[in-house]
């Protein structure tokens, strides 16, 4: 089929290729996700902030690998979290439309494999720290799937979700099944956060680890507290960043201390583009989040494995926040489900800067905040089907500007070709969402 794979035909090379790379002895490598909320793509330094500092992300990126052209499987947040924590576009899982709020039934249906019940097969300490947002019914909150100890909101702080917590004294902040703050604010978040990730860290550096630090911020309604107000040229947005920055050097630097910074692998990324109603930028990208221009899904992304991803260097080939679970799980020898597709393929080539290593997706797709596939893209080229057809050629034109669609008749008809196999199939193959009481 176009654009997937079954894992479980994948499982001899996966325990292969872990035993290669940690050489048979060496422990298997610890995993953190850093995931931003509605950060955009120009919103640190070494993607192009003009007046945001982030001297700590930008020297993650001087010791690691920028992703210029990493993608989210939608541009809107629940369904961008489904599809990173299980490697699946939003619509294969059923959880392609919108966003869930706080009296959502559905959530990520308990026979999907996230990432955390992948390497808890291995022996993994998994924690999930921060917002989580992909279902909020018993069956679907971390705990049960797949995370040893959570810490954090399910919900969003914007007053779309907050007016449901109104008469219980606000949203509150948990830990694990306990109520540890009422309300939480967003001001507080990112620094608790950290404590936690922090904490974890140390109770677990005897033993491989799996963190999933979801960020609050810089979502709406974004704030933060008094030692970073009023710090940055990016006003108080820029404020949140920079201290998302502040947060991300503490977790690196507590790795080093621990020496733990040779076998651990760090990624950086966001959910989605900026919301057009926060100062955040996706320039020079067109179009924010709820959009399937590149500034909706295209974000920033960083990985760090000292010693393993080469210092200093950029890939870009297409990738995205789906390519984590099955790198990841090769990584840690894990085994996955051998009953299902998922839409994830390994990126170990292009993580390490193997020659020659290219993309192993021969086309990405689009989908709206409603689910719908709208684009694809395949190499340079990006064919809108609708609600205009139009095709752009990335390389050239990366703000999708200039329809070229009249001069590439075959490259509109091949894209056309594969955009209508991908939607015929995933529609056919999609699996039921997780419903609850």
């Amino acid at each position: 089929m176009i654009g997937i794979r079954t894992w479980g035909s994948q499982l001899i090379a996966v325990l292969a290729g872990s035993a290669a790379i940690c050489g048979g002895a060496e422990p298997p490598p610890n995993f953190i996700i850093i995931l931003c909320d509605d950060l955009g793509y120009a919103d640190v330094g070494c993607f192009g902030a003009p007046k945001i500092r982030t001297p700590r992300i930008d020297r993650m990126a001087a010791e690691g690998m920028r992703f210029t052209d990493f993608y989210v499987p939608s541009p809107l947040c629940s369904p961008s979290r489904a599809g990173l924590l299980t490697g699946c576009y939003p619509r294969r899982i059923g959880l392609e439309k919108f966003v869930l709020r706080p009296d959502a039934k559905t959530g990520i249906h308990p026979d999907e494999t996230t990432i955390a019940e992948a390497l808890k097969g291995r022996g993994y300490a998994t924690c999930a720290i921060g917002k989580w947002h992909v279902g909020f019914r018993p069956p679907f909150r971390p705990r049960a799937q797949g995370f040893d100890h959570y810490f954090g909101i399910y919900h969003n702080l914007d007053h779309w979700e907050t007016k449901y917590f109104e008469s219980e004294g606000g949203v509150p902040l948990m830990r694990n099944e306990d109520v540890v703050l009422r309300p939480a604010t967003p001001e507080i978040l990112t620094e608790k956060y950290t404590e936690e990730a922090l904490a974890f860290i140390a109770r677990n550096r005897g033993r491989p680890f799996f963190i999933y630090l979801a960020h609050t911020m810089p979502h709406l309604r974004y704030d933060v507290s008094e030692g970073f107000k009023g710090k940055s040229a990016g006003g108080l947005y820029g404020d949140v960043v920079e201290c998302l920055d502040w947060s991300t050097g503490e977790i690196l630097d507590t790795l080093r201390r621990l020496k733990l910074d040779g076998r651990t692998v760090v990624v950086f990324t966001s959910d989605n583009g900026p919301d057009k109603g926060s100062t955040g930028s996706a320039l020079p990208l067109r179009g924010q989040k709820n959009t399937v221009f590149e500034g909706g899904v295209r974000v920033p992304c960083i990985m760090w494995w000292p010693g393993r991803i080469p210092a200093g260097s950029a890939c870009r080939e297409i990738s995205s926040t789906i390519d984590l679970l099955p790198t990841f799980a090769t990584l840690a020898g894990a085994e996955g489900p051998g009953d299902r597709v998922i839409d994830g393929r390994d990126i170990r080539g292009l993580m390490f800067g193997e020659p020659g290593a290219r993309s192993p997706h021969e086309a990405f797709y689009y989908h709206d905040g409603q689910g719908v596939l709208r684009a694809v893209r395949s190499g340079q080229w990006k064919y809108h089907a609708s609600p205009k057809p139009a095709l752009y050629d990335l390389m050239a034109d990366i703000g999708e500007r200039a329809d070229v669609a009249a001069a590439h008749p075959d490259v509109v008809a091949r894209l056309r070709g594969i955009f209508d196999a991908f939607d015929g199939e995933i529609g056919a193959r999609a699996r039921p969402v997780g419903q609850g009481e």
